[in-house]
């Protein structure tokens, strides 16, 4: 029988996480406000990985919270919304991206693939965040 690590070991082991693609807000003409519209870039080394992906109508996007302070993520607690006036609550209990890891999730529509090029609608993440992964969204 193997012997065990201890768990304060197993709880600190190293992750290894590799960016899929990066969030673009592709500039919107003058006239017009962007409406929502984001693209995410993959890298090439993962063309193959979106076979099929033009099907589907919704994506779960993971990227990472690129811009967030390193302070931030030591925060445990945030006030809803950022609303002081609420009762602060722990960072697990809220959508807030203050939190040890700044890991962002959106289920978002797809309204076309190009190449590489996946273009969305629904994305929260700012230009620039790491998408660390891409699923099959929700169920029609």
């Amino acid at each position: 029988m193997g012997t065990r690590r201890p768990a304060a070991r197993r709880r600190r082991s190293a992750l290894e996480v590799h960016p899929v693609g990066v969030v673009e807000v592709p500039p919107a003409p003058e006239d017009q406000v962007n409406s929502g519209h984001k693209q995410i870039r993959v890298f090439p080394e993962y063309e193959e990985a979106l076979d099929s992906v033009e099907t589907l109508e919704h994506l779960t996007i993971l990227y990472w919270m690129h811009e967030l302070r390193p302070g931030d993520r030591r925060r445990l607690k945030a006030h809803p919304r950022g609303d002081r006036r609420r009762r602060l609550r722990g960072v697990f209990a809220l959508r807030s991206p203050m939190r040890p890891n700044p890991i962002g999730v959106t289920t978002v529509r797809l309204v076309r693939r190009e190449g590489l090029v996946l273009h969305v609608e629904g994305l929260d993440a700012l230009d620039g965040a790491p998408v660390i992964d891409i699923k099959c969204g929700r169920a029609e």
